[in-house]
């Protein structure tokens, strides 16, 4: 059986499977035999539906020879982080607190996926609820980083991105909180997208910060990210933050290159601050002389709010986790430890089931909400988030897109980061773009320490993710 090129694009698949030349049942048999070969050395997926993969993909083929329009994915394999809710399968988000969990409905990116004719070969790692940015925090052990096993892969949707970069699936869905799809797009080499607040349903998706969350896809390539998002994007009634208007056009113009397009460096981003890599923001500042060479109009730009970005990130995204998370009660869902009582059975659950990150931005979160304390913290931080969106928008009146690089560093070794505010400062470069609402894209440009990938950000204004992937394409393009 032959193994899946690891250029293998999207396109190609769908192309193969709807003129018969290959058949969906082949292209996911030769994905789910790179599974088995080498994600036991991964740790990229908590659960592995290859049954009712096997069963989707003859169903596209059966469509196929019927004669049928079998779909815009037609027969591409897809991994889901295991924070998407996938009828009678587990559900986890990587916590002891859900496992064995089975949700009685799809989510309805699930839906949409299924409808394209995509095949979803199972649910992928993550720190444990969305929590983190290397995937050390997961309940079922940390994914591996495919280009160096010794280092992390970026988090929380870790799995999803190593499970691209692998060649295991060639689309992951991961969901974007605080960079949680930008960042290890970046340290595993892949394209990542996180989308416009709302153009994305977030029916189905477990909560973390519900007006920071979105759902965005992995792939190996800007053009096949695009698709995917023109896949699963649009209104739906059943998510109250949903857009109504509909989602852009992002694939007529993806090819049509930079001439003209007016790009702001983000100064903030790009002059030096303290935990950059030298090789990053080289790295970044060629990408914004490569864009220059073909033609567009690049300057460098201030957003001085973003330097106070992180702090109040990290006290919006735990305020709205210590209400989200105050479902998990030992009474509705997942596991349950017995107690004297009602509050000692909640204690008991609680304590055995959430790990120690979880625990932690709950009590950060509770004491942000607490009385006394509301409007010196989580009032203050929703001000700071106001005036971000202010500046972004005054920028974008007069540049199309923005460019500033996805992650402070290349793939850090395990452990190398065990202190939680260093590892915080992992996400000061995606946060923006989360408290904004506004989408952005990693694209992998050149190399950094140790030869690893450096991810450069393309950053637009509300549903500009047309003119987002085209100067991202162009990178791509023009990537050394």
């Amino acid at each position: 059986m032959s193994q899946p090129n690891s250029h293998e694009t999207v396109t190609g698949i769908v192309e193969a499977v709807g003129s018969g030349e290959r058949s969906a049942i082949d292209v996911l048999e030769a994905h789910l035999e790179a599974i088995t070969e080498r994600d036991e050395e991964i740790n990229a997926f908590n659960h592995v539906m290859a049954d009712q993969a096997r069963a989707d993909a003859e169903a596209v083929d059966r469509s196929v020879a019927a004669g049928e329009a079998p779909g815009t994915l037609a027969g591409v394999p897809v991994a889901l982080k295991d924070n998407m809710c996938t009828r009678g399968v587990p559900t986890t988000c990587s916590s002891k607190i859900l496992n064995g969990w089975k949700p009685p409905y799809n989510a309805t990116v699930v839906e949409r996926l299924r409808a394209a004719g995509a095949i979803i070969v199972g649910k992928t790692n993550l720190d444990e609820f969305a929590m983190g940015s290397s995937t050390e925090n997961s309940a079922f052990g940390p994914t591996r980083n495919p280009l160096d096993t010794t280092r992390v892969p970026g988090g929380s949707s870790g799995g999803s991105s190593a499970s691209v970069a692998a060649g295991f699936a060639p689309v992951a869905l991961g969901s974007d909180t605080g960079g949680s799809i930008r960042q290890p797009a970046a340290l595993c080499g892949v394209v990542g997208t996180k989308p416009t607040y709302g153009a994305v349903s977030r029916y189905g998706l477990m909560a973390f910060a519900s007006s920071l969350d979105q759902i965005g896809p992995f792939t190996r390539g800007v053009a096949d990210n695009a698709l995917v998002m023109s896949a699963i994007a649009g209104h739906d009634p059943r998510d109250s933050t949903s857009i109504p208007e509909a989602f852009p056009d992002v694939m007529s113009g993806i090819n049509d290159g930079v001439e003209g397009i007016r790009v702001g460096v983000l100064a903030e981003m790009t002059g030096g601050l303290d935990g950059f890599e030298p090789e990053v923001l080289a790295r970044t500042n060629e990408a914004a002389d490569a864009l220059a060479g073909a033609g567009a109009k690049v300057e460098t730009v201030s957003v001085p709010s973003t330097v106070a970005g992180l702090s109040a990130y990290y006290v919006i995204a735990p305020a709205e986790a210590s209400s989200n998370l105050a479902r998990y009660d030992g009474v509705r869902f997942g596991l349950r430890h017995d107690g004297a009582n009602t509050a000692a059975m909640m204690t008991a659950t609680r304590t055995a089931g959430f790990g120690d990150e979880v625990k932690r931005r709950i009590m950060l979160g509770t004491y942000a909400l607490a009385a006394g304390y509301w409007d010196a913290f989580y009032g203050k931080a929703q001000r700071v988030r106001t005036v971000m969106i202010r500046e972004f928008e005054q920028i974008y009146a007069d540049y199309d897109v923005l460019l500033a690089p996805s992650s402070p560093c290349v793939a850090f070794p395990f452990g190398a980061k065990a202190d939680p505010l260093t590892m915080y400062l992992n996400d000061v470069c995606t946060i923006p773009s989360n408290l904004t609402g506004h989408p952005a894209t990693s694209v992998p440009f050149g190399t950094g320490a140790d030869d690893l990938p450096v991810g450069v950000q393309v950053l637009a204004p509300m549903l500009g993710e047309a003119v987002m992937f085209r100067v991202a394409k162009a990178l791509e393009e023009l990537s050394p």
